[in-house]
């Protein structure tokens, strides 16, 4: 209950932490990228370029964007060999400083990770269900913060969605978080960009403020709805969004609580199910979102 983003100060800012510029893969360069997520309706914004030898380990610089209403974290999306299935591994890494170094020949995925989360970033499992990672895979990256649970671009391919391999690790105690990303290279032949954010509570748009505030998971991810407030007692939750046409809430055993209507605003579920594991809030729009 401590980690509910919704009692803590300040307000929400709306943001993505995976993003690429012209800086690797991207269509656009990081001004322009940055200025179309704002025109989204974004309030910050990680460029996570590809940290690829054929790209000259790009760090991108995004700290002259930063605006009076909008700033940017430093990040980049790290690579090293290997996972079960595919010869690298996809890390964001949010919050890394300039002249972080590339990996060395002789680390694998898992040390990156580690280095990065050991100079203060914010480490997340990227589209694990695109990257098709076993629970092998999963546990050996122990320097993640959070797991990528709905990566938008992945999702043309019908793996966007990474939410079993999450509730296997949080049933296997892994104290993770969960966030949803866009992964937007804004290529002509891509889906639109800026279809998947987190919603981040700080006191303000402080890029520090912002970063501690991931890491203590005070967050919720969206692709459409708002989450604006969950309590929980001893033996129900109640949940409070912008009008949706589901509830659900679903945790570590099979099964599920749900509410259907229309123009849900305000539900309360019983948790007696989830009682000694851990139980996930989703809510759905009208859209699908």
């Amino acid at each position: 209950m401590r980690s509910l983003p919704f009692d803590q100060p300040g307000r929400f800012w709306r943001g993505n932490l995976h993003t690429h510029s012209d800086q690797s893969d991207g269509a656009l360069p990081p001004d322009a990228t940055a200025q179309h997520c704002r025109d989204a309706g974004y309030d910050f914004l990680a460029i996570t370029d590809h940290f690829r030898p054929e790209y000259d380990f790009p760090l991108t610089d995004t700290t002259p964007l930063r605006t009076e209403g909008f700033t940017t974290l430093l990040g980049a999306e790290l690579h090293a060999p290997r996972t079960e299935a595919g010869p690298s591994w996809h890390i964001v890494a949010v919050g890394l400083p300039l002249g972080f170094a590339p990996p060395a020949p002789q680390e694998t995925g898992p040390q990156p990770a580690r280095r990065a989360r050991a100079v203060g970033a914010y480490v997340g499992m990227a589209h694990p269900a695109a990257s098709i990672l076993s629970i092998a895979d999963a546990e050996s990256l122990d320097a993640a913060h959070a797991v990528e649970v709905y990566n938008a671009l992945a999702d043309r391919e019908h793996r966007g969605d990474s939410r079993h391999l999450t509730d296997v690790l949080l049933n296997r105690g892994h104290q993770l978080h969960a966030y949803a990303a866009d992964d937007a290279h804004l290529q002509p032949q891509d889906p639109p960009g800026c279809a998947a954010w987190i919603q981040v509570r700080t006191e303000s748009l402080d890029p520090d403020q912002l970063l501690a505030a991931l890491k203590a998971g005070h967050y919720s991810s969206s692709t459409g709805p708002e989450l604006l407030d969950v309590r929980l007692t001893s033996d129900h939750i109640t949940v409070r969004s912008s009008p949706v046409r589901k509830v659900l809430i679903t945790g570590g055993a099979p099964g599920a609580q749900v509410v259907q209507g229309e123009e849900l605003t305000d539900c309360t579920l019983p948790l007696s199910m989830f009682c000694g594991g851990f139980c996930r809030v989703t809510v759905e729009d009208d859209m699908g979102g």
